[in-house]
């Protein structure tokens, strides 16, 4: 799915997101699993959106690229790492097509990426891919909305945020499919002249219960590291938001 308009003031939006906590969860699972210094440590990152996850590995010292399927995002990204001073290839690729990257020591799907897959068969198939992509005892690491968070908090709500340059308003409705949420979101950006532009964007998003995520890693040829919540290398909740995969080919 590409993100259209959205894709320019993304990062303005995400700009509380904690990416270093991301950053810090693959630190831990690489030390933890891999046992591999910064140098030579290769990342690619899938749904890189524009770049912010990317530029961060990069920054550690790590070989990086990205990959998303949002012309947009890309640019952007690119545009950032070359501020950033690091060199970062980026692709426009679907993350269930995912090729060209053999024998990598991690490849990371992470910021709810995973959740905007549309049927069970495409999340199997970017399982498939991402086993083909690793090296042996390469590490699989990504986060997906828990079933808590679709049905608790994003289900049947509204969200705003009023800005001074940009504000919205953000519906979201139960999808077509079990524990599946539409996001209709309207954007409202200032231009130079003081006016606003408005721009709507509808998003889909989907998830499936933990069991479910573990047995088709499992069936690829994974096996599961940990499954934890919210950053958390330890701990999963019943009310955590965000579920935090870690497998090994």
């Amino acid at each position: 799915m590409a993100y259209g308009q959205f894709a320019y003031i993304y990062d303005q939006l995400m700009q509380d997101v904690p990416y270093e906590k991301w950053v810090s969860f693959v630190q831990a699972m690489k030390d933890r699993h891999l046992h591999t210094g910064s140098k030579g440590f290769s990342v690619v990152d899938v749904g890189c959106g524009t770049g912010e996850l990317a530029i961060r590995f990069a920054k550690e010292g790590w070989d990086v690229a990205g990959v998303d399927l949002s012309e947009s995002m890309l640019a952007i990204a690119y545009e950032k790492a070359t501020e950033a001073g690091v060199s970062i290839p980026f692709y426009e690729q679907n993350m269930a097509e995912l090729d060209g990257f053999q024998d990598v020591d991690c490849i990371t799907i992470f910021c709810d990426s995973l959740n905007y897959l549309e049927s069970e068969e495409d999340v199997k198939r970017t399982f498939s891919a991402a086993y083909k992509q690793l090296k042996e005892e390469g590490l699989l690491l990504f986060d997906v909305h828990s079933l808590f968070k679709m049905t608790q908090v994003f289900m049947n709500n509204t969200f705003t945020s009023a800005e001074e340059d940009v504000a919205y308003i953000w519906n979201s409705f139960p999808g077509e499919h079990p524990n599946s949420v539409e996001h209709e979101l309207s954007f409202f950006v200032q231009e130079e002249t003081n006016q606003y532009t408005r721009f709507d964007e509808l998003h889909f998003q989907r998830t499936f219960p933990v069991e479910t995520y573990r047995k088709w890693l499992e069936e690829v040829g994974f096996t599961i590291l940990s499954v934890t919540g919210d950053y958390s290398t330890e701990h999963l909740g019943e009310t955590a938001e965000r579920i935090f995969f870690a497998a090994k080919k």
